[in-house]
Parts: structure tokens; sequence; C-alpha cells
């Protein structure tokens, strides 16, 4: 029996905003890795902490994705905010590991946590898949 099941909130989110908001952080990320602008690295790190610790409506790049869907003229398309919460949780930890590992000039790993974060990036991007979910359930396996 495969009983997944993911953190349950009340709270829904759009789905099309936040693969919005994963393609500009993509982007981002990615011009960061070609000119190592260490600017950038920080103002990801300060978005997802503004999203995570504060509220969406103050991060930039949610304000920057909202109207981008405005634009597009997007359905809606309501989810579950948990599994998104906690994957912008890992998000931000995955951030501030690689500005560490670049001032640490650990450049092995530093590309490896990379790697990583471009990968779930594309899964969300590309195919609205959000590992979020997928680590919880791990998780409670594991250690439930």
């Amino acid at each position: 029996m495969n009983n997944k099941s993911c953190p349950i909130s009340l709270i829904s989110v759009d789905s099309n905003i936040a693969r919005i908001n994963a393609f500009y952080v993509g982007l981002i990320f990615t011009v960061y890795l070609l000119v190592q602008n260490n600017a950038l690295i920080f103002f990801l790190i300060l978005d997802f902490a503004t999203r995570i610790f504060l509220k969406k409506e103050y991060s930039l790049l949610f304000i920057l994705s909202k109207n981008t869907k405005t634009i597009m003229r997007l359905e809606s398309i309501k989810v579950d905010g948990a599994p998104k919460r906690l994957a912008a949780i890992f998000g931000l930890v995955f951030l501030i590991s690689i500005a560490i590992l670049h001032f640490a000039n650990l450049t092995l790993a530093f590309y490896i946590f990379s790697v990583i974060l471009l990968v779930c990036i594309f899964l969300e991007v590309v195919f609205s898949y959000c590992l979020g979910c997928e680590v919880y359930h791990l998780y409670k396996k594991v250690f439930v």
C-alpha cells in the first residue's frame, strides 16, 4: 500500500505563479553562475527569506511573477501551499549553502549543490513537479 501524504495546509497557492517564480529564480541563478556576481545570490537569499519569514507579497520575485501571470492571462491553478513552502525552505537552505561553498572556494560541492538546485527548478518550471512533497514523504517513511 503506497500511502503518500503531503503536508496539508489550509492555505492554497497559485501553481502558475509558483512556476513563473521558479523560472525567474532559475534565470537569476543561472546568470549568477555565469558572472559570479555575489549580489545576485544575496538577492535570491533575501527574496526567499522574505517569502518564508515575512509575507510573499513583499517579495520582488513574487510581485514580478504575479504581474507576469496577469500579462500572460494565465488561469489560476490552486494547489496546497505547504509543499511549496517546504520547497522554498529547501531552496533557501540550498542558496545559503551555495553562497557559503562559493566563499569557501569549495568548487566541486558548489557546483553539485548548484546543479541540484537547477534540476529542482527545471522540474517545477517545465513539469510543475515539486520535490517538496516527495522529500516530505521520504522523511515520514524513514523517521515517523
